[in-house]
């Protein structure tokens, strides 16, 4: 049997930093190299075989990963805040990160997390992309209300966006010059455009093969839309990582974080350590499911009367995720179960 090697990489925009051990900790090679694709082909060239990698979550890991990975006997990703816990040290740079991350490697100590395939990694960055279309959109119509309300323009805000309404408002209203009717009329095509090319990434993602029937199955329940259903079904990829529904809410971040020490418990507010996509999105979907779904609506009443509506909110988020986290484990429609009170005989 030949011997594995370890490699742990430090990624950077420019630069990729490299240290590849024998199993006994005896390093074999180290270094640095160019963050291009043209030299990390020449780098691995150079390697001895076989051998296991692993490097930090980082924006710049994804293609390093997938063109690393048909060459590596296994390839792993590490978690940034788990493992600056465990390689903090007073001298850091790039060389030491780099032997660190291999001595965990080569340890078994590496806190891995989870990496998407390629094809769900490629649809979420479009619906991330949708995102931020509809943040931009969300300005531009402030920013249309607020050239109104600095020039003293009355106007109905209900309808303010409404095609027909601006139109009549930027031809009738007295107090609207060229120059602001100019700006205006800027803002209203930017709203369009934006509008129209977020229509085009949602409707081609629910149409993709890959998804359509997973998102089809999670519209089943109420109030998941085809956002929610996307958003879900691309942050979290395979449903099966998450082993428990608690696990999944502590994912999305619907929870605090827990501090106790000897008879003292603490709980935090929300913590800040979740997918904030997902969080965005079901409270979002939370707020409406109590007008759609009565268990949700009786849920929701339930938790208020403890007093507070966010509490509310987030229980009926919680309960989303566990209808999500079902539906997904089993492959079927969401279906309504009525409890029926049974007597023993």
């Amino acid at each position: 049997m030949e011997p594995m090697y370890y490699i742990g990489l430090d990624v950077h925009k420019r630069t990729i930093s490299y240290c590849v051990k024998e199993g006994s900790g005896k390093i074999y090679a180290e270094g640095s190299f160019p963050a291009t694709r043209l030299d990390l082909d020449r780098w691995l060239k150079t390697l001895p075989q076989p051998w296991t990698a692993a490097m930090e979550a980082t924006l710049f890991t994804g293609w390093i990963y997938d063109h690393l990975k048909a060459h590596a006997a296994a390839l792993k990703v590490a978690h940034p805040l788990m493992l600056r816990a465990i390689a903090a040290a007073k001298k850091k740079n790039d060389r030491i990160d780099a032997s660190k991350i291999c001595d965990c490697l080569r340890c078994d100590f590496l806190p891995e997390c989870y990496m998407a395939s390629t094809e769900i990694r490629e649809r979420r960055r479009t619906l991330r992309y949708r995102n931020l279309l509809v943040k931009q959109m969300v300005q531009m119509k402030i920013k249309i209300a607020v050239l109104l309300m600095e020039a003293g323009v009355s106007y109905n805000k209900h309808k303010l966006h409404k095609a027909g309404y601006f139109r009549e408002l930027l031809a009738t209203d007295p107090d609207i010059d060229e120059g602001l009717r100019a700006l205006l009329r800027s803002c209203r095509e930017t709203v369009v455009r934006l509008q129209r090319t977020e229509g085009a990434l949602v409707r081609s993602l629910e149409r993709d093969p890959l998804l359509k029937e997973r998102v089809e199955r999670l519209m089943t329940i109420p109030a998941v839309g085809p956002i929610t259903a996307l958003t879900w079904a691309l942050e979290i990829g395979e449903v099966q990582r998450l082993s428990s529904i608690k696990k999944a809410i502590s994912y999305c971040g619907l929870c605090g974080a827990e501090k106790s020490t000897g008879n003292t418990v603490q709980r935090t507010p929300l913590s800040k350590q979740r997918n904030k996509h997902l969080q965005t999105t079901l409270i979002e979907a939370a707020k409406m499911g109590p007008r759609v779904s009565p268990d949700l609506a009786a849920l929701y009443d339930r938790e208020k009367q403890k007093g507070n509506p966010n509490r509310a909110t987030l229980a009926v988020a919680r309960k989303l995720v566990a209808y999500l986290m079902a539906v997904d484990r089993r492959q079927k429609d969401f279906l309504v179960v009525e409890n029926e009170k049974r007597t023993a005989a």
